[in-house]
């Protein structure tokens, strides 16, 4: 296994059959119980090279109904190569005839069971005695079936008078037994004498001294077991020992009644629990609280190394998690919609942080619906602030963009974190998370939409545990629904609703307005933190008459992403320094009522604000449905520029010109062969 845990890679293959199965909750259930190690295997390829599978796969591959995980074509494989067996041994019938009549009381579930477990031998030490079935003089089978003892606590029971066992059917697939075990009692004696009791049962430690010998069983025999038993292995929790454990699975898979027990065919082992039944036990709450939604799932699909995104290599955090009620779900909406009986919008529900795959941009968030541009363009920009500028490469600017999924999702962590951390002013941040479950039943004026009332949310008081909880959840606002609804609430929560409503110039404000759109606030508390009401800089007092003032809130400091708007061109508002010259050459772009991210890969940009040279600028919308980059070239200083600012007819100029003329006044822009976006 080149050095690799057997048990980290069955655990491997079992994850990868997983996700391609698309059962995240069983997942999340296997790594509840057999937490991801940093030996944990999350690379397909290297799986597939671990395993010695490559001609395997490219088999598969050719086929005109390829299967879509490992494990399956694993036990394809086995399942041809025992047919071959089973039929050299029906060509042989007058060899095989005397055993077949001498085992002809043996039933054929208990012979295949025994199949299960053999070809081993007896382990030093081992705490039980295995009784041999008595066959033919020409092979002797020692079987075992023991359930491992640290399995006993999270055994789910059938009814209470049967124990649950795995078989091999006659097509070499695991399926389950159940032995009643109340009628059978009297009969048990009689049934180990004959040699046909399937499992060991718990003896004396003299008796477990005593070994009885063995004979050699035939090379086709030993084959089958050995192709059995490797195609066993891909259950969940194989350890340096090949025992066997079963995970609880979905409902309906191909092991949907088994239950968390081990099957050890090397020690020999077997719990007083099975011999006297399993007691009905109710499935535990921790499970039980499970939901899809608030899994992590990292899809060993993924050709890319998953580095820092993979559970494995996090600490576990044990935070408090405080339930949404009811008063705080009304504050909310009344904040956000200004009414609590107002509800998110279906383009609100479908939004998440979901990646392009579209080569080229990889790097961009896919936005379905208009709506939540807002919150997506502050992400996005934020996204590529740590990509761009953040992440320490040696490749050159452009070449970064080229980002693999794992370091897109790393970086989007780290800008999820970066936003929400400056909302609670660098001391405090909070993490909505999904339960998949409706946490308080609304009652009064309240309309349930569905969403707020499953959120459950934890604070933290340190970035590094902000990002630790990040890490762990970032799959929710990635891939999960309402991933969207959720950052926004996050980074409310965060804030503040009483901060939030004391940032507004008017505390009646909501943070969403006509036909689901982001307000300014809302765009402002992502920038910078605070969801005031304005984009100048610092504050402004507004003579209201008789003497009286009215304080208009803006920015106070230099923001690390800035701000365009074409409302700025029709001298509809000012844009301060603070926003307009950010840290990073990155910019949200309000236009036509939609927002944009504008940027440049290089950081020369944002501290030379007298750049004569032309430079590229980099366009994205997530709206768009772009199907390649769109890089825009600038010609800060341009009499052509300043022939065009004197022409008072600008309707042919292109939006996105008018935005970035309002920092570089005369500037032309050359759209590089891109149709120029009217």
């Amino acid at each position: 296994m080149m050095g690799k845990d057997v048990e980290e890679v069955s655990a491997s293959l079992v994850r990868e059959y997983l996700s391609r199965k698309g059962l995240k909750k069983t997942i999340a259930c296997m790594d509840e119980e057999l937490p991801r190690t940093n030996s944990s295997i999350n690379n397909r390829s290297d799986l597939r090279r671990i395993l010695h599978l490559e001609g395997l796969y490219k088999k598969n591959k050719a086929e005109e109904h390829p299967l879509n995980s490992m494990l399956e074509m694993i036990v394809k494989d086995r399942i041809s190569e025992g047919g071959k067996i089973k039929g050299c041994r029906h060509d042989s019938q007058t060899t095989s005839s005397i055993s077949i009549d001498r085992t002809r009381n043996v039933k054929r579930e208990d012979f295949m069971e025994n199949l299960l477990c053999d070809t081993s031998r007896l382990s030093e030490g081992s705490a039980s005695q295995v009784i041999v079935p008595s066959q033919t003089s020409s092979e002797k089978l020692r079987n075992s079936f023991a359930v491992h003892p640290e399995s006993e606590r999270s055994m789910h029971s059938l009814p209470s008078s049967q124990d649950s066992l795995l078989t091999v059917s006659k097509e070499g697939i695991l399926s389950e037994k159940k032995v009643v075990d109340t009628d059978s009692q009297k009969n048990r004696s009689s049934r180990i004498r004959r040699g046909i009791m399937a499992g060991p049962i718990v003896s004396s430690a003299q008796e477990s001294n005593r070994r009885h010998p063995t004979r050699k069983a035939p090379s086709s025999v030993i084959s089958t077991l050995e192709h059995c038993r490797e195609t066993a292995n891909w259950t969940n929790g194989v350890n340096s020992t090949k025992s066997i454990s079963s995970a609880p699975l979905e409902e309906g898979g191909m092991f949907s009644n088994l239950h968390t027990g081990s099957v050890d065919c090397n020690r020999h082992e077997r719990t007083s629990d099975v011999k006297h039944g399993l007691k009905n036990s109710a499935p535990s709450p921790k499970l039980d609280g499970l939901h899809v939604l608030e899994m992590v799932l990292d899809d060993v699909e993924n050709e890319d190394s998953l580095c820092d995104v993979s559970r494995a290599s996090m600490p576990k955090l044990s935070l408090d998690k405080t339930p949404m009620d009811q008063m705080t779900a009304t504050a909310l909406k009344e904040i956000i919609f200004g009414s609590s009986m107002a509800c998110f919008t279906e383009e609100w529900k479908q939004q998440n942080l979901t990646f392009s795959d579209i080569p080229g941009l990889k790097y961009g968030i896919v936005q379905k619906k208009g709506g939540p541009c807002g919150v997506l363009a502050a992400v996005q920009a934020c996204v590529l602030q740590k990509l761009l500028f953040e992440e320490s490469s040696n490749e050159s600017s452009e070449r970064r963009l080229e980002v693999s999924s794992v370091l897109r999702t790393k970086c989007l962590s780290l800008a999820l974190a970066d936003l929400l951390w400056r909302a609670g002013n660098m001391k405090r941040a909070t993490v909505a998370i999904n339960t998949g479950r409706s946490l308080f039943t609304p009652v009064g004026r309240y309309k349930s939409d569905g969403i707020l009332e499953m959120i459950t949310y934890v604070t933290v008081e340190t970035l590094d545990d902000l990002a630790l909880v990040l890490e762990q959840h970032v799959r929710q606002f990635e891939s999960g629904p309402f991933g969207c609804i959720l950052f926004t609430v996050s980074a409310i929560l965060s804030r503040t609703i009483a901060i939030i409503k004391s940032d507004m110039d008017v505390p009646t404000s909501t943070l969403i307005g006509a036909h689901g759109y982001c307000t300014q606030e809302l765009v402002n508390l992502l920038l910078c933190g605070r969801a005031v009401s304005n984009v100048f800089n610092d504050e402004m007092k507004l003579d209201s008459g008789n003497g009286n003032f009215t304080l208009l809130k803006g920015i106070k400091t230099r923001c690390n992403i800035g701000l365009m708007s074409l409302f700025e061109h029709y001298n509809i508002c000012k844009i301060g320094s603070h926003l307009k010259s950010p840290k990073f050459p990155i910019w949200v772009v309000c236009s036509e009522s939609h927002f944009s991210v504008l940027f440049c890969p290089s950081e020369d940009l944002a501290t030379d604000h007298r750049k004569e040279e032309e430079f590229d600028l980099y366009y994205y919308d997530g709206l768009a449905n772009q199907q390649e980059p769109i890089r825009l070239t600038v010609y800060p200083h341009s009499a052509a520029g300043a022939a065009q600012n004197d022409d008072a007819d600008s309707d042919l100029i292109p939006p996105l010109e008018l935005c970035i003329r309002t920092k570089w006044r005369n500037a032309v822009v050359s759209w590089n062969n891109t149709d120029p976006i009217l």
